[in-house]
């Protein structure tokens, strides 16, 4: 992987070239990609076939290891990970790469450090997807604290409670630093107020499974926003919908339907 410091952070990342005839079909938007909590770019993007299918379509797309995740930096000081921060380093590598306006998509944590980068520098954000979170964007502060414990459990045998364990089994499967995991958890705990969100102004598809019980309401999530519409994938938990075909189908619709780049 490529690396560049952000605010003196190191953070890994992967820029895959358009393919097909269109390679060269300057109105397709470069496409940064933000992956969940305790997941990395691999496992988010790369092994659902998400960068198969946008490079497939023509696009540009963009991967990197949120900091605490993955080949990233990983600090332990939970004030390392405000969702500033976090949507700091976003933007910090569409600078290091030269792209003055993407198209960006997050999913769970990923979604909220999108939708604080649409907030905070709406000129680099052509079009929004908050993908694996719904209205708890705004009536959540984000995962649990139970969660960060869970990081700091001796180990996944210790807990009981059910979606403690779903995250501490999830971060074991990808070999994440823990203690940073749990400080992210306690440093990234925020909710964007309604205000907020209704300051966004861009483009917004908001995508959550039809079983997710961690995202929320994503029709009560695009009531707030002036230009947002929701899609249910159907059928899919927080976990299975990342890949899904209809998931997969509605982002492409709906970055066709953007308007083409000036």
């Amino acid at each position: 992987m490529l690396e560049f410091l952000s605010d003196g952070v190191r953070i890994a990342y992967l820029d895959f070239p358009p393919l097909g005839e269109d390679r060269r079909d300057d109105r397709r938007q470069p496409i940064l990609l933000i992956h969940g909590f305790a997941s990395n770019h691999g496992v988010n993007w790369l092994f659902p076939q998400w960068v198969k299918t946008l490079t497939g379509a023509g696009r540009r797309t963009i991967v990197f290891d949120n900091r605490g995740h993955g080949r990233s930096e990983k600090p332990h000081d939970p004030h390392a990970y405000t969702p500033q921060a976090m949507a700091g380093d976003a933007a910090r590598l569409l600078d290091h790469l030269g792209v003055a306006r993407a198209d960006v998509m997050g999913y769970s944590m990923g979604a909220r450090i999108a939708a604080h980068l649409a907030l905070s520098q709406p000129e680099k954000v052509r079009g929004l997807i908050l993908a694996g979170l719904g209205i708890h964007l705004v009536d959540d502060e984000g995962l649990p604290s139970g969660i960060a414990d869970a990081m700091e459990a001796p180990s996944l045998e210790a807990l009981t409670d059910p979606k403690q364990r779903m995250f501490r089994a999830f971060a074991d499967s990808t070999r994440s630093d823990l203690r940073a995991l749990a400080a992210c958890i306690r440093g990234s705990r925020r909710a964007m107020t309604a205000r907020e969100i209704g300051r966004v102004t861009t483009p917004t598809l908001i995508c959550v499974g039809s079983q997710d019980d961690v995202a929320g309401d994503p029709f009560a999530l695009a009531s707030l926003m002036p230009n947002a519409r929701a899609l249910v994938i159907p059928g899919r938990d927080h976990n299975r919908a990342v890949g899904d075909a209809v998931f997969k189908e509605g982002v492409l619709a709906f970055l066709e339907s953007l308007q083409p780049a000036v």
